[in-house]
């Protein structure tokens, strides 16, 4: 998805450098230099622009339905807010929001930004190509979208109150047709809001137009004449002209479809002006007060103080309220009051005093010079003040000091002032060496991320996104944190190894790239033990995770008392399950972290359940393990042939740690010193227990932990230990960390538990789900039966690789990662609303975004061979997926009819793949896991 930015000229040539954006991602261009284009004439300008850059032979109508763009303006003055007008406020650094996961230390006002017009761009019809948003305002969405219709211009707005209202744009509806625009207004009175509302609704413009291809090129006609571009308001102009009762008659305009979208859920942060820089920062900061959700309990003594990118030498108390101090050096000869914003003043040692209100700001010119600037808190530049030279040039640190004590009246210095050289606000913007004030604000960055390590406990270093810290740390060559101590949390310590693990990682591949050409024996060798102290910083963390779950779960053992007699056989039998929405929500660390939601249905395949288990007493005192399914058998006689379930390919791994889990073990029970054999006579019997799994191996159906569960549950049984199905899925969490195996919960609870479900969970080490079950009739029903499909590709794919990558992006709070678990999260309730509803098409299609997601995870889940089966019979389903962590197995699928499931059936046995592939009939289970006896 493209970007379109408009910036200040000046930062256009090193927006991508700065910013740190991938060029065939972000075009960027200023508005025209002769004259004021307004939002409509400007975005006419950088569409054209953008186009002409590498489709100057096609024509504009084709480019515009060639992909979807988003168009930020951001290329204003910035009169209100000069602290950053020389970047734009979109480069405004934001600090990191105390009770937030994911985010990075040198984010900013557009890195917010962003996420949601791309989750909103992604959600659009197709005919929708074009968004237009503005650059000073944060929006924030955590609800799921709401269905956005297809209408030539889709507007979003948010119901807030007639003060606020009355100061931007309006859109109003009659109430009869809410999502249909009557017309907008710009900047109503609060007495023409309080008016509307007998008939009408009003919502406040948040700057989120999505345009269709006619739109576009309608406001390409008004605001473009041949190579130049008139000046033309989007909103004022073009806004006004649309509805069913424009409040300015247009002809052609009138013509257009226009919907309103209340955001649901949705908070608006204006970053307009200097005050609102402070509020608004301090109002994100402040939307959380549950403590239980704050990660970083802040220490300032207010909580309108904001530092970063900063070094600050000097005690602030709870006066110097409404403070904003960024990339700026403050000496311990400063004195501040409040509402001061401070930003780009270098290493310094000077003697300067702030009255309340006082602002400054320093701007590099040139290769050695900075402009120094003062102005009010409330200062607006009205009128000719921006264009007025009144900022004074400073060629070395020594005056610049003597022009701010001058400009603030410390101490008068007429000719220093009279000899100086004067910038205009504008001449500063155009003017300013942005590389010189990036390079500035990097370098005290620098010394702020040793400081936030090694201040973790107050801090917000490993709530940061440690992925993009790890990069920060190699690139600047910032020596590598200790690991935190055993006193802190848990969670933390994941995050602490996996960290150095990362920075290792990445440390190794730069070594590897300089020196790949010829390396040296000892520089191999050095790589080969970086390698594996990587390696090892990893094993730590998950060996930490796997402790954090079995602690939490393991619960004092019950006494084991053989339960049948000599003759009888416990018999246990279980479906597998398939996963449609959610899926990876269930895995540790994230659940741990903010908790799972996913919908699953337990299937049995060509009428049986396909995972079986056998237990009976055997006479002599040793253990028999067979599988009918591989052919193999095992006796165990001895505690250490027990142990070896973690032998890597052991057929009977699932059931050595299944008995030791339940207390076949001296560790696991109170018979320390005596013999497997002494514990087996005491017991009553021996024990022979005999798998059968009718299923391929890498099914995606959650065969492993679905498997162990059905060994638990029928050694509950055998040994009288009386496990429901919710501690059969508990016991069995353990038993997968014990293998080392990892994963989530929701394979074993999936299966185990009946029909089609909701399964959710809190956030917290002890990882229980409460579970909404889910009618069955779009399953079942004459009509919808026929269209789930389950077909065996033949592939066998590597879960264990993927998983682990996954939950390391877990542990490093990836950004994005994070980000795409919670909009899947999202997800699954939108799939439980579908089922609910009976809606078999919108459920299909849920299935189909579901496994979007799971590609946007990883793309691995989805390799060429499983492309070109989909490639066969994507017109005939409303979606499809590989159920689990993809990349082989089965492939579920929702036909769009009958005729179409005959149609795939007949399309992929004529045109197999894979000589094993085949399709399996699959039936919901009403039963879950069964455990009987003879």
């Amino acid at each position: 998805m493209k970007k379109l930015v408009s910036l200040p000229p000046n930062l256009v040539g090193c927006f991508h450098e700065i910013a740190e954006k991938d060029h065939d991602e972000w075009f960027c261009c200023s508005d025209p230099e002769d004259r004021k284009a307004g939002s409509g004439g400007g975005t006419a300008w950088i569409l054209r622009k953008a186009f002409e850059q590498g489709h100057k032979d096609g024509e504009f109508n084709s480019w515009l339905k060639r992909e979807k763009r988003i168009v930020i303006h951001a290329g204003g003055q910035s009169r209100r807010l000069p602290a950053y007008a020389a970047t734009g406020k979109v480069l405004t650094p934001i600090p990191v929001f105390r009770w937030e996961r994911g985010q990075r230390l040198g984010q900013t006002l557009l890195d917010l930004q962003t996420p949601l017009y791309e989750r909103i761009m992604n959600e659009a019809p197709p005919e929708l190509h074009t968004m237009v948003v503005s650059g000073d305002v944060y929006i924030r969405c955590e609800e799921q979208l709401p269905p956005l219709p297809n209408a030539d211009v889709v507007c979003f707005g948010l119901w807030l109150d007639s003060e606020t209202a009355s100061h931007h744009g309006v859109f109003v509806s009659d109430k009869k047709s809410p999502q249909t625009l009557k017309c907008m207004l710009q900047k109503p009175s609060v007495d023409t809001l309080n008016s509307l509302q007998k008939d009408h609704y009003y919502q406040t413009d948040i700057g989120i137009w999505m345009l269709s291809d006619k739109a576009v090129s309608l406001l390409m006609d008004k605001t473009t004449d041949g190579n130049s571009v008139k000046t033309y308001d989007l909103y004022s102009d073009f806004g006004q002209a649309l509805g069913t009762h424009p409040t300015k008659a247009d002809e052609i305009l009138s013509e257009l479809s226009v919907a309103i979208v209340p955001l649901t859920g949705g908070e608006f942060y204006h970053f307009g002006t200097t005050h609102e820089l402070i509020s608004s920062t301090l109002a994100i900061q402040n939307r959380v007060n549950d403590q239980r959700q704050i990660l970083q309990h802040s220490r300032k003594p207010h909580p309108a103080m904001f530092i970063q990118n900063a070094v600050c030498k000097i005690k602030i108390d709870e006066h110097n309220q409404n403070l904003w101090i960024e990339n700026s050096h403050i000496g311990e000869h400063w004195q501040l009051e409040s509402e001061h914003v401070i930003t780009g003043i270098p290493e310094n040692d000077w003697h300067i005093k702030l009255k309340r209100r006082q602002c400054v700001d320093m701007v590099p010119i040139g290769e050695h010079s900075f402009v120094v600037r003062t102005y009010d808190y409330y200062d607006n530049f009205e009128g000719n003040r921006q264009f007025e030279p009144l900022f004074p040039i400073a060629e070395s640190l020594d005056i610049a000091e003597t022009l701010l004590r001058h400009m603030l009246q410390i101490e008068l210095n007429e000719e220093a002032w009279n000899n100086a050289q004067k910038m205009s606000a504008e001449q500063i913007s155009a003017n300013a060496n942005l590389r010189r004030l990036a390079q500035q604000r990097n370098d005290y960055r620098n010394d702020s991320w040793l400081a936030l390590a090694e201040n973790h406990r107050h801090s917000v270093f490993y709530q940061l996104d440690l992925h993009d810290a790890a990069r920060q740390f190699v690139r600047n060559h910032l020596p590598l944190p200790d690991a935190v101590d055993d006193n802190a949390p848990i969670l933390k310590r994941m995050n602490s190894h996996m960290f150095r693990a990362r920075v290792m990682e990445l440390s190794t591949q730069d070594n590897v790239f300089a020196t790949t050409n010829n390396p040296s024996l000892e520089e191999s060798a050095r790589t080969k033990e970086e390698t594996s102290q990587a390696k090892a910083e990893e094993e730590k963390s998950f060996a930490l995770m796997r402790q954090s779950l079995t602690d939490s779960l393991q619960q004092h053992q019950t006494p084991m008392s053989r339960q049948i007699c000599s003759d009888q056989i416990v018999w246990g039998r279980c479906p597998v399950r398939i996963d449609i929405a959610g899926g990876w929500t269930d895995t540790p660390p994230y659940c741990m972290l903010e908790g799972g939601s996913v919908v699953n249905l337990a299937i049995e395949l060509n009428g049986q359940p396909p995972l079986q288990t056998y237990i009976k007493p055997c006479p002599e005192p040793k253990i028999i393990l067979r599988s009918i399914d591989l052919g193999a058998e095992e006796v165990i006689t001895s505690y250490d042939q027990l142990r070896q379930f973690h032998k890597v390919g052991s057929p009977f791994s699932i059931p050595k740690a299944a008995l030791a889990l339940v207390g076949f073990l001296p560790e696991n029970n109170d018979t320390a010193g005596i013999t497997l054999k002494k514990q087996l006579e005491d017991f009553g019997s021996g024990i022979e227990i005999t798998l059968l799994s009718a299923i391929p191996a890498g099914s995606g159906l959650g065969t492993s932990s679905l498997l162990a569960a059905t060994v638990l549950g029928s050694l509950s049984d055998f040994c009288g230990l009386g496990w429901d199905k919710m501690e059969i899925g508990r016991q069995t969490l353990i038993l997968e960390q014990m293998l080392t195996t990892g994963g989530g919960w929701q394979d074993q609870y999936g299966g185990l538990l009946a029909g089609t479900k909701l399964l959710q969970t809190k956030a917290g080490s002890l990882q229980t789900p409460v579970v909404r079950y889910l009618p069955d009739n779009i399953f079942t029903q004459p009509g919808y039966r026929d269209c789930h499909l389950l077909y065996y590709t033949g592939i066998t794919r590597t879960a264990k690789t993927i998983l682990s990558e996954i939950v390391k992006r877990m542990m490093l709070n990836d950004q994005r990662q994070l980000a795409l678990l919670r909009e899947m999260k999202q997800h699954a309730m939108t799939m439980f609303d579908a089922i609910q509803r009976a809606d078999f098409e919108e459920m299909g299609r849920c299935v189909r975004k579901n496994w979007l997601q799971n590609q946007q995870l990883d793309s691995g889940t989805n390799p060429d061979e499983i492309r070109k089966i989909t490639n066969l019979i994507d017109d005939l389903c409303l979606g499809y997926k590989l159920p689990g962590a993809g990349g082989g197995g089965y492939l579920y699928m929702v036909a769009k009819d009958p005729e179409a499931a005959l149609r795939i059936r007949q399309v992929l046995t004529a045109q197999a793949t894979n000589p094993k592939a085949r399709f399996v009939d699959m039936t919901l289970s009403t039963s879950g896991l069964q455990v009987s006896r003879s």
